[in-house]
């Protein structure tokens, strides 16, 4: 009883001389969040006064923030233990170190993915994109992860190494972009002069690139109709694509109804081996 008394008493005696050094680790790491904070202010101002692309400037505030926290956790650390050394922690871990990695391996992987993202220069802030089947804009990128924000207006959050390693389409990379729609007539059909109104139906629209103009190709010979290829650009940044794209179908449509070009409904023949007894009359038999 005696020896656990004793012990109470050390421990006391060391918890209160350790409280100056607790209390100098504390005005640390108060002094450490308001570095930081000048450290994000001061990277802020440097970003802006150069063309740096948002998503580096990002990076740059980012990264000043944990060097000056990492600084002010480990001169706490020092504190308030004053044999610590970062290289004696490192030296002790040991085999505790390769635990540690692979039990935070994805962490460290999708670090080293948003750093490498953000120093990139494809797939900035706002860029439209597609990746693992996950469509909308980018609203953000962290060292972790990225946050997509789709179409319909979820904000879709995912890992830097998912996106770093797999395919990822990026719309907005050029503002001029193509689009394709297929226009199928009947067989009986001009096909020369069904070709000379596609092309001049989608000129009429407002928005298509007029140098380019509209490409109207024969593709195929479908199951009841033969379907045109009609594709088109226009400028993202000027004008809607799904405004121009149904103002090309309106138009499409109308001309094909001018000209009296039917757009065929699917045709289904059926073929009997042997002729097919029909009831006298048109009735059912067992009528």
């Amino acid at each position: 009883m005696q020896v656990l008394q004793d012990e109470l008493q050390k421990m006391a005696r060391g918890a209160v001389e350790l409280l100056p050094n607790l209390a100098i680790a504390a005005v640390v790491l108060v002094a450490t969040a308001f570095l930081a904070r000048l450290a994000v202010s001061i990277s802020r101002r440097i970003a802006e006064r150069s063309s740096v692309r948002n998503d580096l400037k990002e990076l740059l505030k980012t990264l000043s923030k944990l060097a000056v926290w990492i600084v002010g956790i480990l001169l706490a650390l020092t504190i308030l233990v004053p044999g610590f050394t970062f290289g004696g922690v490192v030296a002790g871990l040991g085999i505790g170190a390769v635990a540690i990695g692979f039990a935070f391996q994805d962490i460290f992987e999708n670090f080293l993915a948003g750093v490498l993202i953000m120093l990139r220069e494809k797939m900035q802030l706002g860029d439209t994109i597609e990746a693992e089947g996950i469509s909308g804009t980018v609203e953000k990128i962290t060292l972790r992860e990225t946050h997509v924000r789709q179409f319909s207006g979820e904000l879709t959050i995912l890992p830097n190494s998912m996106i770093f390693k797999n395919a990822v389409k990026i719309f907005t990379d050029q503002a001029q972009r193509r689009f394709d729609l297929t226009v199928g007539v009947s067989y009986d059909s001009d096909l020369a002069a069904v070709q000379d109104i596609l092309a001049r139906a989608v000129s009429t629209v407002e928005g298509i690139d007029r140098e380019r103009g509209a490409e109207v190709y024969a593709r195929e010979f479908g199951g009841s109709s033969i379907d045109f290829l009609v594709r088109w650009w226009i400028d993202t940044n000027e004008h809607s694509l799904f405004a121009v794209h149904n103002d090309v179908v309106f138009a499409i449509k109308k001309a094909l109804d001018e000209a009296g070009v039917e757009i065929p409904y699917p045709h289904v023949t059926h073929t009997f081996a042997e002729p097919v007894p029909l009831p006298a009359g048109g009735k059912d038999s067992g009528a």
